[in-house]
């Protein structure tokens, strides 16, 4: 646990139990209160998905969260595993404005439950 690269696990209080702080596809209950995300926050994908995010905005699909990053090093990393990566950006500061609640793993990574396409821009443009 303490060796992964990603720090996506936790110990229970009492340190008996491990857990994956976020990316469960099935339902627990993570305890997490929500936060103030920084203006923006960035997601990578890979090209074959781009034209359907701009459309439909990202969807958790079958995970209980959104998954963003802090930075667009990590996000290009993330959509490299799939393919070449691409790198949204996402207007976080108009999203938790409008209403929408973040959350933040322990890892670092922000949760949310969805962006809609109007809150998204590819990195670049």
């Amino acid at each position: 646990m303490a060796t992964s690269p990603k720090q996506r696990f936790r110990l229970s209080d009492d340190q008996q139990r491990i857990r994956a702080s976020q990316g469960h596809s099935v339902a627990v209950e993570l305890g997490y209160v929500p936060m103030v995300p920084p203006a923006t926050l960035y997601h990578g994908t890979t090209e074959r998905y781009l034209s359907i995010i701009l459309e439909q905005g990202l969807l958790k699909m079958n995970r209980q969260h959104v998954h963003l990053s802090a930075d667009s090093a990590t996000a290009r990393q993330v959509g490299s595993r799939h393919g070449v990566p691409v790198v949204l950006v996402v207007d976080t500061a108009q999203m938790h404005a409008d209403g929408n609640p973040f959350y933040q793993a322990d890892n670092g990574v922000w949760l949310t439950e969805a962006v809609p396409p109007q809150y998204l821009r590819r990195l670049g443009e």
